[in-house]
């Protein structure tokens, strides 16, 4: 009876979101993507209040979610741009454009994967310019 090669241990909702990340990102390895991930999702924990923050939260692998509630939120958000530009000031060798890269590969596997409904709530309590971000057009309404 030949065994072969044990089976890899199955991954963890942690691993499979960080390796979303990498696979998004362009990364060469999950170290990286998980370093990212912990960086955007922190920053973006101090963004979110109430019912969408704790959905958020619970939405995402613990460790996730705990980078999410563990934050103390602003009393006003950050735009995006002021976001993407806080975040680069703590990834080393970081451009405006790498920055800009690296925030929109997390909260873009983030959405994929937390969902289109969950997503709208997330950026409804963000200033514009963030749905880009999170890989999504974002239109301006229509004036009547």
């Amino acid at each position: 009876m030949d065994l072969g090669a044990p089976e890899p241990a199955p991954r963890t909702a942690w691993e499979a979101l960080t390796e979303a990340v990498r696979e998004t990102g362009g990364y060469p390895t999950r170290a990286q993507a998980e370093h990212l991930t912990r960086l955007v999702l922190t920053a973006l924990g101090t963004h979110l209040t109430g019912d969408e923050r704790v959905a958020l939260a619970q939405s995402l692998p613990p460790e996730a979610g705990h980078l999410i509630a563990a934050q103390i939120p602003r009393p006003h958000p950050l735009t995006a741009r002021e976001f993407v530009d806080a975040l680069s000031i703590q990834i080393p060798d970081s451009t405006p454009a790498t920055a800009r890269w690296d925030v929109s590969s997390v909260l873009t596997a983030i959405s994929t994967t937390i969902g289109p409904a969950l997503t709208d709530q997330v950026l409804s309590q963000l200033p514009r310019g963030y749905a880009l971000l999170f890989g999504r057009a974002e239109l301006a309404a229509a004036m009547a």
